[in-house]
């Protein structure tokens, strides 16, 4: 069975669950396949990217997910990097970390490799997966 958790940055420090104010970075791990990252302040629409598959594709069902418009939300992310934490980091950058829709196989077997590597991008610290 792989791992099901909810951690969240915000206020400099990561905890377990749902965020209580904004800005934070929640990362909703589905079964070691799917994150769901939840960020804010984010675009208007919100902030929301997946890493490994998107629900749509991983259920198979178009209805488990909406679609994301990964440029923008990557743009989004930078920025939130940027006030947040303070790193500066290109959209390029994150880009390729994010699920595309119809992925077949995902970057990593494990998609908590692909959260901890945008956790880094972001300059956020690792989440403590194995303690969770």
């Amino acid at each position: 069975m792989g791992l099901f958790v909810t951690q969240t940055f915000a206020g400099g420090k990561s905890s377990e669950g749902q965020p209580v104010t904004a800005p934070f970075l929640m990362v909703d791990i589905h079964d070691s396949d799917i994150a769901t990252i939840t960020f804010q302040p984010g675009p208007e629409a919100g902030g929301l990217v997946y890493l490994g598959y998107q629900p749509r594709d991983y259920f198979d069902d178009d209805t488990a997910s909406a679609d994301v418009d990964l440029d923008r939300q990557a743009s989004a992310l930078a920025v939130w990097a940027q006030e947040v934490t303070g790193t500066g980091v290109e959209a390029s950058s994150i880009r390729p970390l994010l699920a595309e829709e119809g992925v077949e196989e995902p970057m990593d077997v494990f998609v908590e490799e692909t959260v901890d590597r945008l956790l880094e991008t972001l300059g956020v610290p690792r989440f403590p997966w194995e303690e969770v």
